[in-house]
């Protein structure tokens, strides 16, 4: 009885739309069915906390994602308040009960041996403009782990081609320091000379288009996208992919977690910790390997 008012309430004096109070009318009874199962004897007056965190403990085990428990603690919290201020319970069970935090996805990277196949000098016509502006951007991203953003406000005066740095621009107009190293400063080399004797630049900009002017995101976009079809296993073909495969390849080959936080522009090192998984899946392997009992 207590559902049905509490539904009523929502489409009669919330104007809720028939499809929220039907998803709360299924949520409101699938915890109804699991107390009941427990003891018949339960009602929700007698609910407790402890119950409370059984049923999310029942539906995470039954493969339920965190969004899905969390939205029916939701319901439960919107019943427990309107039958608090029906007077029907004097408190709710769910007072410090915490729901479970969604996962963050994993970042999409390639492998070094995809990344060394994509960036095969032999297989990209450097003698094309074109080309090689596209070749030295995938360079670039993969050597600074830059985004979008920051490499296509790049001048030419930002790159220091005596100390092997880019001067970046980040978040918030923060300025960073990030080394390079010998390819990268070939390409770029190779591409400001033919850039600069085949291309009227207009303004400062480092990367440009045929025509001069510089390089737009969805331009940049475009080009790494259709780049990384060409090797890339990965479903997600963005130039963040590449920012995400500098960060992993790093803590790979031991740069300190610190380090990478710096060079990547993050303000919290928690940020930059989402790219230790690959780094931890790397080291089951070599302890699988190595290790005599494992």
């Amino acid at each position: 009885m207590m559902i049905e008012k509490f539904l009523d309430y929502l489409l009669l004096e919330k104007n809720c739309s028939e499809k929220t109070v039907l998803n709360y009318g299924k949520d409101l009874r699938g915890f109804e069915s699991f107390f009941k199962s427990l003891d018949n004897q339960l009602s929700w007056e007698s609910v407790d906390s402890d119950m409370i965190r059984d049923w999310m403990e029942s539906m995470m085990n039954r493969g339920n994602n965190a969004t899905s428990v969390n939205r029916r603690l939701s319901a439960l919290r919107s019943f427990y308040r309107f039958m608090m201020s029906r007077g029907y319970v004097e408190s709710s069970p769910l007072y410090g009960i915490v729901g479970p935090r969604k996962a963050k996805p994993l970042p999409v990277f390639l492998k070094e041996s995809e990344m060394n196949a994509l960036l095969d000098s032999c297989s990209w016509d450097l003698s094309d403009f074109s080309s090689l502006t596209a070749y030295t951007i995938l360079l670039m991203f993969y050597h600074t782990g830059v985004r979008v953003s920051e490499l296509i406000n790049m001048n030419d005066a930002d790159v220091d081609m005596i100390n092997d740095v880019v001067k970046v621009c980040g978040k918030g107009n923060k300025q960073r320091v990030v080394p390079f190293g010998a390819e990268l400063k070939q390409a770029v080399a190779d591409y400001i000379a033919m850039r600069d004797s085949s291309v009227a630049v207009n303004g400062r900009a480092l990367f440009v288009t045929s025509g001069g002017e510089r390089l737009k995101y969805h331009q940049v976009y475009n080009m790494v996208k259709t780049n990384l079809a060409r090797v890339a296993t990965v479903k997600k073909k963005s130039p963040h992919v590449l920012r995400h495969t500098f960060a992993t390849a790093m803590l790979n080959n031991e740069a300190g977690l610190e380090s990478v936080k710096k060079l990547l522009g993050h303000e919290r090192l928690s940020t930059t910790e989402v790219y230790t998984h690959a780094t931890f899946e790397k080291l089951k392997k070599v302890y699988a390997a190595a290790h005599p009992r494992s």
